[in-house]
């Protein structure tokens, strides 16, 4: 599935099964609130925490399944071409940073 079909899926599936996209201020709030889901099991599986009985059930995937969903519905909301916008973002950070990863010192092995 390309960005451009996953935004007409998303689109589809509020549109029919949904009901409406939540305002953009309750879908950055979500957005907000899953991102946190995914920070919590990075802190626990690849950081310091222990995991929570709560936490042994959770799926990584799904959760940045989540994130991405509402990425998505912003995104859809707000008029925002992620393809064209990955690519532009993509050039971007070719132009700006073609060098300054390679010649960071604290990036050698």
């Amino acid at each position: 599935m390309t960005i451009k079909e996953a935004q007409q899926a998303v689109d589809h599936w509020i549109n029919t099964t949904g009901v409406r996209y939540f305002s953009e201020l309750t879908n950055m709030a979500v957005l907000t609130e899953e991102v946190g889901e995914v920070a919590r099991i990075m802190a626990r599986k690849y950081g310091d925490q222990s995991y929570k009985e709560s936490d042994k059930k959770v799926d990584l995937a799904d959760e940045f399944a989540d994130v991405l969903w509402v990425l998505i519905c912003l995104a859809n909301q707000t008029g925002v071409d992620l393809t064209e916008a990955f690519h532009r973002n993509m050039e971007k950070k070719t132009q700006r940073d073609s060098k300054r990863h390679k010649n960071n010192k604290k990036l050698e092995d």
